[in-house]
């Protein structure tokens, strides 16, 4: 995915996405940290566009660590519109919808993501698969 970006904060950059690098991402919660560390130099958006942009960052984290061997790379990407977070893990099969079964639980992160991005790309690579969701913002 090629996005210009006009702030790309030194904290928040990708720190080995896609290259196989270690992340300084371990959960969910700190992602969502880095993301509204992000959001702030932006001054006011909107609070259903970050509440959105903070929920597709938890279910990519924990999609990572469910599915995909452990985040190995995480990065944001604001531009003039959009916002993107990027998540690396260790795993080349991409997200698949899984069909829905009335007893099991779980399934519901990776259509929500989907539903809530202007844009999702996945970049796969020997030894791991990056994923690229973008939020659209007003600012």
């Amino acid at each position: 995915m090629k996005i210009r970006s006009d702030i790309l904060s030194r904290a928040t950059a990708p720190h080995g996405a896609g290259y196989g690098g270690s992340s300084p991402v371990r959960t969910p919660a700190q992602a969502r940290q880095l993301v509204r560390h992000a959001l702030a130099a932006l001054g006011p958006l909107h609070p259903s566009q970050v509440e959105d942009l903070l929920l597709v960052t938890s279910e990519l984290v924990t999609n990572s660590l469910r599915h995909g061997g452990g985040v190995t790379g995480f990065g944001i990407r604001v531009g003039p519109d959009r916002v993107t977070v990027s998540v690396a893990d260790a795993s080349g099969v991409p997200p698949v919808p899984q069909p829905r079964e009335e007893l099991r639980p779980g399934g519901y992160g990776w259509p929500i993501v989907l539903r809530l991005c202007r844009e999702v790309s996945v970049d796969t690579r020997p030894g791991g698969k990056t994923i690229h969701a973008t939020v659209t913002i007003d600012r």
